[in-house]
């Protein structure tokens, strides 16, 4: 009998299982498609630390921040350990990043310079001089999903020998056994890592959280400049949808003025985010859209104001090149649920977009509370 079966090959199905291979289980992963195709190839590759709010996400961040550098080592992974750059567009963004370094960095420990004045200007040979400041948080990385999860898969196959099943619908799972398209297989434990699908596997009892779909509508794109960029960047206006910021008082102010200048970023949930590619391009996004299922339908003003604010953050002009959505599970009664559903059947889901940057340390937490910490 196998130790563990896995169901789904995104970022948090291959934390589990790295999480329960290097303890020296034996396990077997499951995925539908060729290759892993949701969410954890559709974004960005910020594994933020600096974003997350104090307590456990921010536990979660760090610890998974080590995971990472260990996955890089191991596994090749193009991994940039430099950080990301924030930046405040307004006297507002500006007075919150003050308050924020001030006061919750320094009680939580968060590794964070704000750069002003001189240093803002000589950053990037002044390329970003139009802002006001910029928070460099230190710990943040950033990675190539696309090809860091398949490259995470090579590792696992060929390093702790964990048994992949790719094209394989699982059909149903019971305590001891899982049924798929590829047969029947015995297991001690399952766990279901089926991202925003909460239709398939465990319906009755995932229903019990009334989940919710958040689609995004991002780009990637060559800036009309060599820019060299080696950071992820971020705006002011991310500072009201990460825990980290949104729930100081300065915080108030950055909101009113979205909501009086610029009310269509908050319809549509736009904060810009920035990804460099290693080949020279950026990834850019993103709006935010909840609902019970992800509707197909894109639409070409959200992607204008995307370009529109990533134009005027990087200050030069950018030429699309590929258009997508993304899907991630969203808005359940935490952020995070580990569920048992039934003697030896678990499911793993998040319920906001920041599995790249916790999903590796969940894993490791969720393994240990089934098997022990014997790693």
């Amino acid at each position: 009998m196998t130790d563990l079966l896995i169901i789904g090959a995104g970022i948090l199905g291959l934390s589990h299982a790295y999480a329960a291979a290097r303890r020296g289980l034996k396990v077997k992963v499951f995925e539908r498609s060729a290759t892993p195709l949701g969410a954890s190839v559709r974004n960005f590759g910020q594994a933020l630390v600096t974003g997350q709010p104090p307590g456990i996400m921010l536990d979660l961040a760090q610890q998974s921040r080590d995971i990472w550098g260990e996955w890089a080592r191991v596994a090749g992974l193009q991994l940039k350990r430099n950080g990301a750059y924030l930046f405040a567009r307004t006297e507002a963004e500006e007075h919150l990043l003050e308050a924020f370094c001030a006061g919750r960095a320094r009680e939580h420990g968060y590794n964070v310079e704000l750069l002003q004045g001189a240093a803002l200007r000589d950053l990037y040979g002044g390329q970003f001089r139009h802002h006001r400041a910029a928070l460099h948080g230190r710990d943040d990385q950033q990675l190539y999903s696309r090809e860091a999860i398949p490259a995470l898969i090579r590792y696992l196959s060929q390093e702790l020998k964990v048994e992949f099943h790719f094209s394989t619908l699982v059909r149903d799972v019971e305590p001891g056994r899982l049924h798929s398209t590829a047969g029947s297989f015995r297991g001690e434990q399952i766990i279901v890592c089926a991202g925003h699908d909460y239709q398939t596997l465990l319906a009755e009892a995932i229903a019990d959280l009334n989940p919710q779909v958040c689609r995004l509508q991002m780009l990637r794109a060559r800036p009309a400049v060599n820019l060299n960029l080696q950071h992820a960047l971020l705006t002011g206006l991310s500072c009201v949808h990460y825990g980290a910021f949104a729930d100081l008082p300065e915080a108030a102010a950055v909101q009113a003025q979205i909501l009086r200048d610029a009310p269509h970023l908050h319809e549509h949930g736009i904060h810009l985010l920035i990804s460099p590619t290693p080949y020279g391009e950026l990834i850019i996004g993103d709006s935010h859209q909840y609902g019970s299922d992800a509707s197909p339908f894109n639409a070409e003003r959200v992607d204008d104001w995307l370009i529109e604010l990533a134009e005027q953050t990087l200050g030069c002009t950018v030429q699309v090149v590929e258009r997508w959505q993304g899907v991630y599970g969203a808005r359940g009664p935490g952020p995070f649920s580990f569920l048992r559903a039934a003697p030896g059947v678990s499911a793993a889901l998040m319920h906001t977009g920041v599995g790249m940057s916790v999903g590796p340390a969940l894993a490791e937490r969720n393994i240990s509370g089934l098997w022990g910490d014997t790693a």
